[in-house]
């Protein structure tokens, strides 16, 4: 089979700088390696003739032969024997922004370098607790204790995993870069050390309390101060309260998550509170006072207008839910109103009744109400 152009191949012009043709095969490459489409040949010859054309023309020297000499001018420069290393001596020349596609080819962390010379200190991890109150506590702020388990710094080697006396010595797989290179297909490329997870270095004799981690296991107890106001779903963040960082490093931070029970009569909107109260078609129709209880176990005298209808609202000012942070502003208490129809009547009450139906306009064919209008 005759060998196509490699300007072709790669399809760019013959005047295509150097950022172009790296361009054009970098997305060549990708589409066609083998790792992306196993068991496809054609990809895969794809794959091969795009690298070799990129070899010859991402080289000035065998990109001038080639112009002058063609395939005949380059059979003794060493290109097409598929010997791709000098391709890809530095991978992220050419995939640099492309760490995301090595990630799903080798499964891990491809392209990333580590200094050799970087710490090896580690934060610890944020930790979780969620914390159930009651819609009172929610309202007027508590203090709770809460008990949990983190990892605190080893007091037996004081955090650096290894036995007294005992030192870190360099990493024997990686010679201390905390990086090995892999291979996969055609591609080299640089991978964290498995056998010291990327530290570059390895203990020799661990400690025996905390098996070389540097932190153990520990129960901790704590106060936690409740805010007046708080909602359900929020979290109170407590800082380095979470796991001690390994070898020195810095404590992660505790977060407690707030679930709030609900109520039996009151609702929450925000900082505002619903609740439904009775009154008979008396109160309704007449008008009446009434005694409100509040979100502060208090009563509040709550005026009915006369002809108040069924599903009214009412609002009592500054009765809901205190502003966290705040003294004195707070939410309001929204009353609906719920006309309670009397199931059984006295005799006397019955007869009485009646007298008011026939002081009161009936309308025996009533049209619907609009609605808009509800």
């Amino acid at each position: 089979m005759a060998k196509r152009d490699y300007y072709e191949v790669l399809g760019v012009p013959k005047n295509a700088s150097k950022d172009d043709i790296k361009k054009s095969y970098r997305q060549l490459a990708i589409k066609n390696h083998p790792d992306k489409n196993p068991g496809d040949k054609a990809a895969e010859e794809r794959f091969k003739e795009a690298t070799e054309a990129y070899e010859v023309l991402s080289d000035d020297k065998k990109r001038q032969t080639y112009d002058q000499f063609g395939f005949a001018g380059i059979e003794g420069m060493g290109a097409g024997a598929h010997d791709y290393s000098s391709v890809f001596r530095d991978f992220e020349d050419i995939f640099g922004d492309f760490s995301g596609i090595f990630d799903s080819f080798f499964g891990g962390s491809g392209g990333r370098r580590r200094s050799q010379s970087r710490s090896n200190v580690r934060r610890g991890a944020d930790l979780r607790y969620d914390l159930q109150i009651s819609f009172s506590d929610s309202v007027f702020g508590t203090s709770k204790e809460i008990a949990f388990g983190r990892h605190d710094s080893c007091k037996t080697c004081k955090g650096s995993g290894a036995s007294s006396g005992a030192g870190r010595t360099m990493c024997p797989a990686c010679s201390g870069s905390g990086q090995v290179r892999r291979s996969s297909g055609f591609f080299s490329i640089a991978t964290t050390c498995p056998q010291c997870n990327g530290d570059g270095y390895v203990i020799k004799d661990p400690c025996k309390e905390c098996h070389g981690s540097g932190v153990v296991e520990k129960k901790r107890v704590l106060k936690v101060s409740i805010p007046a106001g708080i909602e359900n779903g929020r979290r109170i963040h407590i800082p380095e309260q979470g796991d001690a960082g390994q070898f020195g490093g810095p404590s992660g931070d505790l977060y407690v998550y707030i679930h709030v029970e609900p109520h039996e009569y009151f609702k929450r909107e925000g900082n505002d509170v619903y609740c439904v109260i009775p009154v008979n078609i008396i109160q309704a129709a007449l008008g009446s006072e009434i005694l409100v209880p509040t979100i502060d176990n208090k009563k509040v005298k709550v005026k009915i207008p006369a002809g108040t209808q069924n599903g009214k609202i009412l609002r009592l000012k500054n009765e809901g839910i205190p502003f966290i942070n705040s003294t004195s502003r707070r939410g309001d208490l929204y009353i609906q109103i719920d006309v309670v129809v009397p199931e059984k009547l006295s005799t006397r009450a019955k007869e009485l009744l009646k007298e008011l139906a026939d002081q009161i306009d009936g309308n025996n064919s009533p049209q619907p109400v609009k609605l808009k209008d509800l």
